[in-house]
């Protein structure tokens, strides 16, 4: 990734990332649209510490996780290890990943996309993706819908976001200030962390927003059908008070 832009090690840190994780909103959509010969290959695309991957596993799939963090990796291993699961997760960047195998379905959970930065980026993980994508396969891909008015008043002041205890004991709260950089269209967060009481460090969670009709043509450019486009996990039609985009595609 370009070095002027990144996310920050404690955002990565495995337990403070699940403590605040928690939501499977998402969980039920992409189970929805899992195929339903279980001999299918699924390969999901930064993985984090398999919060979904293992949901997945656990219904009876063959899913390979991939994530380029390999602290979070090691968590998702020592989960599926705990629930008796056999998990291929693979330690690689999503933009050069280069498999032996084809899939049935592939997908990038979880805003992920937002941390590639630049339109190179992007275009090399989308070629990625359609070189593992088996013919006639199906591709999912879920993001925001940037907000220009969020965005506003996101940077007139520093806002708490989150509050919580880790598995491993640590009080953790989150205070969030942003500032958009309209030239590279980076939203700059910085994600002020307070443990146990007491001001701990300043994380960058830097992400590159994408404009709805952007990502189409990117999309449709890489050589991708749009088969839907919602604006919601419960599959509801994109329009403009949409907070995501989300994406079915062939």
């Amino acid at each position: 990734m370009n070095s002027n832009y990144k996310v920050g090690d404690l955002i990565y840190d495995a337990n403070v990332y699940d403590g605040m994780n928690t939501n499977l909103a998402d969980l039920q959509f992409y189970k929805r649209w899992l195929p339903k010969n279980k001999n299918s290959r699924i390969l999901e695309l930064c993985c984090g510490t398999g919060r979904l991957t293992l949901p997945i596993a656990q219904a009876g799939y063959n899913i390979s996780g991939v994530d380029n963090t390999s602290s979070m990796l090691e968590a998702a291993k020592e989960k599926a290890s705990k629930e008796g699961l056999e998990v291929e997760f693979i330690n690689a960047d999503i933009r050069t990943l280069d498999l032996p195998d084809q899939y049935d379905l592939i997908f990038i959970p979880f805003n992920s996309i937002h941390h590639l930065y630049t339109n190179e980026d992007v275009f090399m993980a989308f070629s990625v993706v359609k070189r593992h994508l088996k013919e006639g396969g199906i591709f999912l891909l879920d993001c925001f819908n940037p907000n220009i008015q969020f965005i506003v008043e996101s940077e007139k002041e520093q806002k708490e976001i989150a509050e919580y205890t880790t598995e491993d004991g640590r009080e953790i709260l989150i205070k969030q200030k942003m500032r958009f950089e309209n030239k590279t269209q980076i939203n700059r967060i910085e994600w002020h962390y307070y443990i146990n009481g007491k001001f701990d460090s300043i994380q960058n969670l830097d992400m590159r927003l994408f404009f709805p009709q952007e990502l189409d043509s990117y999309l449709e450019w890489k050589g991708f059908k749009i088969i839907h486009k919602f604006g919601g996990f419960e599959e509801e039609s994109f329009n403009d008070n949409s907070e995501k985009q989300i994406f079915v595609c062939k």
